[in-house]
């Protein structure tokens, strides 16, 4: 596959997906004695057997399945709705307790403004204020070649903050405290997805041979307990390994990197208030600010070697993490003027604050605060976002690189998008199945994702060559995102949420 057409070969699937008209599996059991309802849902009419009917069905608790459901909780138009969220994840059920001195958790998501403002319209922001996060204002990023770096700072946009760095944790419970505080028609199901049949105009015939019929316009879900369900909209927020998708058989575009990232967090003598991202040649390591002297890292590398780092002593591996970050594998850049001499300088009058800032040294790591965590990375994107009373959203749909931490923003940006368009179809009397308003959500989020995507993937390929010209390229580039301010603008904004491309607006 040639991976420099991935747009156009996405693109070129947008309507590759067919509803599915079988029930792929059938199961029997006894009733879920784990199962939370708080006003739960109305009983439609014409239903038999005492099978629930809902409005929605989000599959996948998760972060974004949880934000999807925070938000319809919030509008005026679908509070209303009745929405049963199914997941076997223990946490939805036992409302966990986080503990404020432990030391934060490997697994941190780096927020921008543009989920930041999502998540106070939806007064999940409090919550999230209540635990440990970090803002950062500024951010540095180079290579190990020595031959160019580019300083960001909010000040360059008229912004308070680049983003905050919060634990995966944190942002999970705070959705799921701004929905307790609603009274929304919610009910968790603690199981898992079995089997989805869809509405047809006659019977269907599942995979056992036997005829079934949906009830109604509703899609049919049943559980791995034996419990089923009628809803009229089926989200699927289950992750890279969606059953969602694999039932309705989506076919999707990616491929594996031949890259494994570690996660851990480290701590500092002094607290960290910046991000620090540089690209080496076997991938990029990111030091992320998370508050009270601590920092999350990200490191990029090839499989091999991330087993052995991963598997070495505390300390080797601290030592790694300071050379990395410091002058292994390269010099540093040397902070040029923007006076005199500079081939940027006839830009002066234009300069943003940070073009007058010179290159710095992440502060040091002393040791270890967590446990070290490692996966392998990849690339994918289904083909189709949206069939007949089916969506995805989050990593059900996408999956990216994790070197610009945007994979969870594009994931709360499909939960914003899909709530949108459901309240528009609310509004007007839609179903809210009905595949021509869920193509609405495709078309917006799927033309979002894939240039988000394109960009991420360059990346990741321009900084897996070490090749003279190409690095002297590269060099360019920094640079001139470092001394071009209408370009540095462009990419903060862009980076920030807004949708605007950095090059072509």
């Amino acid at each position: 596959m040639n991976r420099l057409s991935v747009s156009r070969r996405i693109v070129s699937n947008i309507h590759g997906c067919r509803s599915v008209q079988r029930t792929l599996c059938s199961n029997t059991g006894v009733k879920n004695p784990n199962l939370v309802s708080e006003k739960g849902p109305l009983d439609k009419p014409g239903l038999t057997d005492d099978i629930p009917q809902y409005d929605i069905a989000i599959v996948g608790g998760g972060m974004v399945g949880m934000a999807l459901a925070c938000s319809l909780a919030t509008m005026p138009l679908t509070k209303q709705l009745s929405v049963a969220i199914i997941d076997s994840n223990p946490a939805l059920m036992n409302n966990f307790h986080i503990k404020k001195e432990e030391p934060p958790d490997p697994r941190v998501s780096t927020v921008t403004p543009a989920t930041i403002s999502f998540f106070k319209d939806m007064g999940a922001w409090e919550f999230i204020q209540q635990h440990r996060h970090a803002y950062f204002d500024k951010m540095q990023v180079w290579d190990y070649t020595g031959l160019g770096y580019t300083r960001y700072n909010a000040r360059d946009v008229d912004a308070d903050v680049l983003g905050c760095v919060v634990e995966n944790k944190v942002l999970h419970k705070s959705l799921l405290s701004c929905i307790q505080n609603t009274d929304f028609q919610k009910t968790i199901h603690s199981s898992r997805l079995s089997s989805i049949t869809f509405p047809a105009m006659s019977s269907v015939t599942s995979s056992s041979g036997t005829s079934s019929s949906a009830s109604g316009s509703s899609a049919k879900l049943e559980l791995d307990n034996g419990n089923s369900m009628y809803a009229k909209l089926v989200v699927g927020a289950d992750g890279s390994k969606s059953s969602v998708r694999e039932l309705a058989r989506i076919q999707t575009t990616g491929w594996k990197y031949s890259q494994s990232a570690i996660i851990c967090t480290v701590e500092h003598a002094v607290e960290n208030f910046c991000a620090w991202q540089r690209f080496l040649p076997n991938g990029p390591i990111a030091l992320l600010p998370i508050g009270e002297k601590f920092s999350n890292i990200v490191w990029s590398m090839d499989p091999k070697e991330a087993v052995d780092r991963n598997s070495m002593s505390e300390d080797d591996f601290v030592k790694a993490v300071n050379l990395a970050l410091d002058d292994g594998y390269g010099p540093h850049p040397r902070s040029k003027s923007f006076e005199g001499g500079n081939v940027f300088s006839w830009l002066k009058a234009d300069s943003t604050s940070s073009t007058h800032e010179g290159f710095e040294l992440p502060p040091k790591v002393i040791k270890l605060a967590s446990h070290r965590m490692a996966f392998p990375l990849s690339l994918m994107h289904a083909n189709s976002y949206a069939s007949k009373r089916l969506v995805l959203i989050g990593d059900a749909a996408h999956t990216v690189h994790p070197l610009a931490g945007q994979g969870v923003n594009m994931g709360f940006a499909d939960a914003l998008c899909l709530s949108e368009v459901i309240a528009e179809g609310v509004a007007v009397g839609s179903d809210i199945g009905e595949i021509t308003l869920l193509q609405r959500y495709e078309s917006e989020r799927k033309a979002a994702n894939i240039t988000m995507m394109a960009i991420l993937d360059g990346f990741q390929k321009a900084y897996s060559i070490d090749f003279m010209p190409i690095n002297v390229l590269r060099a360019l580039a920094f640079n001139g995102a470092q001394y071009i301010s209408p370009l540095k603008r462009k990419i903060i904004s862009y980076a920030s949420g807004n949708q605007m491309l950095p090059l072509f607006t």
